[in-house]
């Protein structure tokens, strides 16, 4: 029988954990996405749903693959994709379903903690010999508990809403924002109170992102909103990096608009080693790895794996992504 579905990547090291992951009458193939465009189109005919890591997938191919109907991400995000364009030839495009939600959740709180209390300078010093070195002076100061404070989720989908749920036991107040109404039930569920944007942003204590990035996120924190934040506030990123004007935050962490910064994400990724942000004591990143957990690999296979089993069978996919 051939494969009904494809992984298309530039090695098949996962199309065994794809494979495990495969419900019945379901069949995937690795597909080398360094080959030609030709050639990969030739190799996905009559496939039904592809796989695709990184999560790309060219309108030059999505043309020459008619049989196609839909492109399946193990990502949250999909911006790299021309969801329009494949549109109209009549493929949808599904991002991971949440796969990655527990662990970018995890990841945020992490950024928070060790942001507000300083803890790469606290692991440097330790591991230089320093012990507590010199940090206790202008540190000491900084170092601040979560307990009491305001955190404002921008974004309350699901990677927000987890974020939400973990903080439930810290004893903090969560307001947020979304574009999308929340439920009544789940906001009690969250205590969690929705207010305009700028309201929340002069409101909040630590503002952190959960959108999608797409034409109305792109920026959507520059100049004007660092000022509107609190010169305590601290701002976590672990979405997308052009969420954020890179060089509004520079300005910011300069100019002392915001007090720190936690981001697992740049606008430039690798970001280059003189980055001006590596600069700062108050600037923590991590290298865009929030989502690289076992168990969130796990699940964003699995669910691919469900997703297109649905498509070969002639079912409708979920967790579908619209155009901008």
């Amino acid at each position: 029988m051939a494969a009904n579905i494809a992984y298309l990547a530039p090695n098949g090291d996962l199309l065994e954990s794809f494979q495990n992951a495969a419900s019945d009458g379901a069949d995937i193939k690795w597909v080398d996405s360094t080959q030609s465009v030709e050639q990969q189109a030739e190799d996905l005919k009559e496939v039904a749903a592809v796989i695709v890591s990184p999560s790309v997938y060219s309108v030059e191919l999505a043309r020459l693959t008619p049989s196609v109907r839909l492109v399946q991400t193990t990502s949250a995000g999909t911006d790299m994709i021309d969801k329009q364009t494949l549109g109209e030839l009549g493929i949808r495009v599904a991002n991971n379903g949440g796969g990655n939600a527990v662990s970018v959740a995890e990841h945020t709180i992490t950024l928070l903690v060790s942001v507000f209390r300083k803890m790469q300078l606290q692991f440097n010093a330790v591991k230089a010999g320093e012990w507590a070195g010199d940090i206790r002076g202008d540190w000491f100061s900084q170092a601040h508990e979560i307990a009491g404070k305001t955190v404002g989720i921008i974004g309350l989908g699901r990677i927000g809403s987890r974020v939400a749920r973990r903080l439930q036991g810290w004893e903090c107040e969560i307001v947020y924002y979304d574009e999308v109404p929340i439920d009544a039930e789940v906001e009690a569920e969250l205590n969690a109170t929705r207010m305009p944007m700028d309201e929340l942003l002069q409101t909040a204590d630590i503002i952190t992102l959960h959108v999608p990035l797409n034409g109305s996120t792109t920026k959507l924190i520059s100049d004007r909103e660092f000022d509107l934040m609190k010169p305590s506030a601290v701002l976590i990123n672990a979405c997308r990096g052009p969420v954020v004007d890179e060089a509004a935050l520079l300005r910011a962490i300069q100019e002392k608009k915001i007090m720190a910064a936690g981001l697992d994400v740049l606008e430039e990724e690798p970001t280059p080693t003189d980055n001006p942000l590596f600069g700062f004591d108050n600037v923590l990143i991590t290298p865009h790895l929030a989502s690289f957990t076992q168990e969130s690999g796990e699940r964003s296979r699995e669910f691919a794996m469900y997703n297109t089993a649905r498509v070969a069978r002639g079912e409708d996919p979920e967790s579908i992504v619209l155009p901008d």
